[in-house]
């Protein structure tokens, strides 16, 4: 049993399998604990349990950054990326035309511009 804290940074460096080895170990650990709260156990014990309620989710933080990261790697050059990992931004953001769809000018509003163009009038200056 491991009583102490697990730090996030020692939990980088480990692969999926030991990741997932230390989790069932956690939870395993943590269903004791609770067991022995419920028979009548010390004080420490709620601290304990608090401690590695923490130390699983961090656990699982480390995994689930890890499983995005590798599906970022998977999709970087697909036409399509899955929902939640698309840049969230705001909904009007997300809808609005892009810079190329902006910047397009069509063959209506090109003749336009070179049959009448932006007229140039001189102004002259204000004697002082």
């Amino acid at each position: 049993m491991s009583t102490t804290k697990i730090k996030a940074a020692q939990l980088w460096g480990k692969n999926k399998d030991d990741l997932k080895k230390q989790l069932v170990d956690l939870k395993q650990e943590l269903a004791q604990l609770r067991t022995q709260k419920v028979a009548g156990g010390a004080n420490s014990k709620l601290t304990k349990i608090h401690d590695l309620r923490k130390s699983i989710a961090r656990v699982l933080t480390v995994i689930n950054a890890t499983q995005r990261s590798q599906l970022r790697l998977f999709y970087k050059n697909k036409k399509y990326l899955p929902l939640d990992l698309r840049p969230k931004k705001t909904r009007a953001m997300r809808r609005r035309l892009s810079k190329h769809e902006a910047s397009i000018v069509s063959d209506k509003q090109k003749k336009r511009q070179m049959h009448f163009p932006q007229r140039k009038y001189a102004v002259k200056a204000a004697e002082a």
